[in-house]
């Protein structure tokens, strides 16, 4: 057998195999006894057919065996023989087809096409520049989450001496009917809670309702749009009839010491709900800026670093990041099937920043060899189980998933490159600036 290998690209190489006829015609002729001594042929005892007669009358599934015998190991041999590492299944094909029908008059030729990691130098990774920059924290921002915790303890109370206003919250039973439409199903609805002038409310509930009291009828039409989030009103006219059931109004609670205390029994006073507050937005700052550090690290890595990424891994990379896209959505009770999305060109973005996280892994796990950093049994058990308590499953549960995306081993890994970027850090050469918005 000879072989040649071809320098494709950084992460693409092809072989060009030959088997020789002398090779071909050895397993041919013991393939063809094989069926010879086995076959039944009109006119022939059971096993005594001339081998002539057996090659033509079964010649598909003869040539079918012979490439079946001679190819897997030709590939095989000829892979280790370049000592290449392929990255997925290797791509043969036939080269010279006109081979099979007379076998063992000429060499099978056969291009294999393989992608493979590239070869990584490593440049400077040690002394990179890069910038940290903390978001402060001001008595506004503690403000401002005082009174979201005061929007989440509000109570919905009923209206018995006005009409509805703007803000507050209509519960209505409603009946639609398509205008253009009149054979579509009605749409049915009881207790349906609008918001007057609520983020995502249509305009024309918020006019009609206004001044409504329970029991009272409204008749109107909505126009909605054509980009309208749900496909089965976008563009459609409807005209509702709608019972009123009840009007309140949102009551937000006084900020003192008994709605502290209403929300932890950690919390004695205002005050010390401020303080707690603080303290949490200031760890939240931190983590952001750690985050942002981490991220500039990266890109200045990446930076150094130009060179080729397998294609398989990134569109791997990709797909997953859609996945998770998809799943994010569905968590939030959206179906992505009803949303006005460019899903190819969303995986188009999405294999930008997929080729980068390739880059930078490939780059990490250089820089742990380099700096011949493992990973201990001990870790990853502690990683299985801070997995386990952040997603509220048992320990079990996450090596059961695990398994499905590379078990134990894949979690080293992530260790293995995480601690690599942490030397990158503990060796950069950070200047602290002031904070500023993206």
């Amino acid at each position: 057998m000879k072989t040649e290998l071809v320098d494709v690209s950084p992460t693409r190489k092809e072989i060009k195999i030959e088997i020789e006829p002398a090779q071909v015609r050895t397993a041919y002729d013991r393939i063809s006894e094989r069926y010879a001594k086995g076959a039944t042929v009109p006119g022939f005892r059971r096993g005594h057919a001339p081998r002539s007669v057996v090659r033509t009358r079964f010649k598909s599934e003869i040539r079918s065996e012979v490439l079946r015998e001679l190819l897997p190991d030709a590939v095989s041999n000829a892979i280790g023989e370049h000592s290449l590492a392929p990255i997925g299944e290797p791509d043969v094909q036939l080269d010279n087809t006109e081979a099979l029908e007379q076998l063992g008059d000429q060499p099978i030729t056969v291009k294999v096409g393989l992608e493979v990691f590239p070869e990584v130098k490593l440049e400077q990774y040690k002394g990179l520049e890069a910038v940290r920059r903390t978001r402060p924290v001001d008595d506004a921002d503690v403000d401002q989450m005082i009174e979201g915790l005061r929007e989440a303890s509000a109570s919905l109370e009923p209206v018995e001496d006005r009409g509805a206003e703007i803000g507050d919250t209509v519960t209505v039973n409603v009946l639609g009917k398509f205008v253009d439409e009149p054979e579509a199903e009605e749409i049915k609805a009881d207790d349906i809670e609008v918001v007057l002038g609520g983020e995502g409310v249509q305009p024309e509930f918020t006019d009609n309702l206004q001044g409504t009291k329970p029991d009272d009828k409204k008749t109107f039409l909505v126009s909605y749009p054509e980009d309208f989030s749900s496909k089965d009103l976008a563009g459609k006219k409807v005209d509702y009839e709608t019972t009123v059931t009840a009007v309140r109004r949102k009551e937000l609670p006084e900020v003192d010491d008994e709605w502290a205390k209403s929300l932890s029994d950690e919390f004695e006073s205002v005050d010390a709900l401020r303080s707690k507050v603080r303290e949490d937005l200031e760890k939240r700052s931190a983590t952001e800026s750690d985050n942002k550090l981490r991220a500039d690290v990266v890109r200045k890595l990446l930076e150094a670093h130009e060179f080729e990424v397998p294609q398989s891994l990134v569109e791997h990379e990709a797909s997953h990041r859609l996945q998770n896209i998809v799943s994010d959505m569905i968590g939030r009770g959206i179906d992505p099937r009803s949303r006005e999305v460019n899903w190819e060109g969303a995986r188009d973005e999405l294999k930008l920043q997929a080729e980068k996280d390739v880059r930078a892994s490939l780059l990490l796990e250089q820089i742990a060899d380099e700096e011949k950093i493992d990973v201990s049994e001990e870790e990853i058990e502690a990683e299985i189980e801070f997995i386990a308590t952040a997603s509220r499953q048992s320990k079990e549960q996450v090596r059961a998933a695990l398994t499905k995306d590379g078990g134990e081993r894949s979690i080293a890994h992530r260790l293995r490159n995480r601690k690599a970027l942490d030397l990158l850090i503990a060796n950069a050469s950070v200047t602290e600036e002031e904070w500023k918005e993206s």
